[in-house]
Order: structure tokens, then sequence, then C-alpha cells
């Protein structure tokens, strides 16, 4: 049953006649009567009487119409729904955002999809980098923004580097090395540690700091930024942070050296898959944008 079949019958059961059915569909009158023919066939059954100047709905006819008003009105939104889609009129747009990314720049993204772009419907969910990748590759995120510290390329993936950011050691105001430039991983060492649960950098650095001798002992451990620098701010140990992050009137952010850590942060999408057109005003909007007042690296890459 093609929708066109559909389209046609319910036409010759509103006028009862196949010629003004046939102008009101903008199709001859065989063909009109052909796709009646092929609809009967389907059924197993007659759907119109055709007798002489009066044609009306069989018995069959009469309980399929109902129906069939249904599938073709289903048809009709179903349609206006894909050009709403396709034309970004109303698309719904499903993007993971890594938790430890402040919350200022991603406000000006989606403040510039949503005013270039107003027919797009950011549904944000925010979470830890590697959950991130594996909601995106299974299919429940379109696209992600987050950082992962290996070298190694992800084939899995298609990365648009957004901007750099170095990791910092962060102290409370009276804390020994406070009054310092800047921090060796080496200084470290005997240090209490708050430990962010969403750290993208959990287990990897842990590996650098073995290397160097160098031994924290994590006494707190956190879900959200915001209660991991009062803690440090209370005097209850370090953090390792993204130097954006570490915004609160009583820490001190100290760079990190030998070595430095920094992490990349990208908008991610699953290499190979056809993606929607929302998808494509968000990589514009994302590349277009300063971040932390510096044009996107990808950007700055390509020239």
């Amino acid at each position: 049953m093609e929708i066109s079949q559909v389209r046609y019958f319910l036409a010759v059961a509103k006028e009862l006649n196949f010629t003004r059915a046939a102008e009101q569909c903008n199709v001859t009158q065989p063909a009109l009567s052909r796709a009646i023919k092929l609809l009967e066939d389907e059924f197993g059954g007659a759907l119109f009487h055709r007798e002489r100047r009066f044609t009306h709905l069989t018995e069959l006819g009469r309980m399929v119409e109902t129906y069939l008003e249904g599938v073709f009105e289903n048809s009709r939104q179903a349609k206006q729904i894909a050009e709403q889609y396709v034309h970004l009129k109303k698309t719904p747009l499903r993007v993971g955002i890594m938790s430890t990314i402040a919350p200022d720049e991603i406000i000006e993204l989606i403040a510039a999809v949503r005013g270039h772009h107003p027919g797009v419907e950011l549904h944000l969910c925010d979470s830890d980098a590697k959950s991130l990748r594996r909601r995106l590759l299974e299919g429940d995120l379109e696209a992600a923004i987050y950082a992962l510290p290996s070298n190694v390329p992800d084939e899995e993936v298609h990365s648009l580097p957004l901007f750099q950011e170095q990791m910092v050691m962060v102290v409370h105001l009276n804390h020994r090395l406070a009054n310092q430039r800047s921090v060796r991983v080496k200084d470290m060492s005997n240090e209490s540690y708050i430990h962010r649960n969403n750290c993208e950098f959990a287990g990897y650095a842990d590996a650098i700091l073995t290397e160097q001798g160098v031994t924290v002992s994590p006494v707190y451990w956190s879900d959200r930024d915001d209660w991991t620098l009062a803690m440090i701010a209370a005097g209850l140990g370090f953090g390792f942070m993204p130097e954006h992050t570490a915004k609160h009137p009583g820490v001190v952010p100290l760079p990190i050296t030998e070595p430095e850590f920094w992490r990349e942060v990208n908008l991610v999408t699953v290499r190979g898959r056809r993606h929607s057109p929302a998808v494509g005003a968000l990589v514009r909007e994302a590349t277009q944008k300063r971040w932390f007042g510096e044009r996107a690296k990808a950007l700055s890459a390509a020239e």
C-alpha cells in the first residue's frame, strides 16, 4: 500500500466521484482508477460500488476509511516533522558536555547556537569523558565535548580541537606552596589530595607520579568541582584541576611543571556516521567561537 493510493481513496470517498477526485489529486482518472484497483486487490475486496452515475463506499470501504484517514494524517505529520528537521526548524540535538569544563564557555556556545539556529533544540547532559565517549558510540548522543589525556589516536571518533588548557595544582591561601609561581610534580609528595571523581587524568597522572617517586594521600572524593574548591579553600587538601575551573577566592592555582599537564578539549562525533544538520550547526558555532579569548584550535591549525 502506497500513500498515494490512500490519498486517492480518501479523495474518492469524499467526492463520491472518480472524475472530481482525480482533478483534486491532480492525476488522470485512469491513473486514479488503477491505484484504487491495486488497493482493492491488496485488501481483497471492492472499496466502492460504481453504479452508473452513483459511487458510494462498500461495507469494506467504510470499515477501512477511518484507519486510512489515520494513516494519511500520520504520514503528513511525519513528513512535516522531517522537513522541519532537515531545515533546522525543529531539530533536537543531544550533546554531552564534560562536567569539568568551565560553564561560562558552554553557555556562550549554547547562546550562539540558539541565536543563529533557533530551531535547534539542544538537549544537554554532563558526565565524565569516558562515559560521554561510550554514550556517543552507542548512539545515545550525537556529539560530545570532552578531553582524554591519551596521545593515542581514537580511530572510532572524529575530534575537532577547540582549546587547550593547563592543569594546575590548587592550594589554599596559607599553603606552604601558595607563594610560588609554579610547582614541580616532585613538590606534591606527601600532600593530602582531594580526588575529583570526574577528572579525565585519573589513572593517567598516577603513573607519572609513581615514576617520580611521588606519593599523595587521597583524603576526600568529590563529583563536584565547586565542592572540591570549597574543601581546598578550607585547607583539607590540594586539588588537580583545569586552570579555568580553579576559580574561588580562597584558593591559589599553581601551574605544574616537570612535567606539565595539558588537556585538549575537542568536539567529538562518531567517525563515518551520517549526522543531522543540527550537528553541522553546532560544529560551525563551536569553531567560530572564541574559547577563553582565543580562536578554536581547529581553525588555528588550518591556517
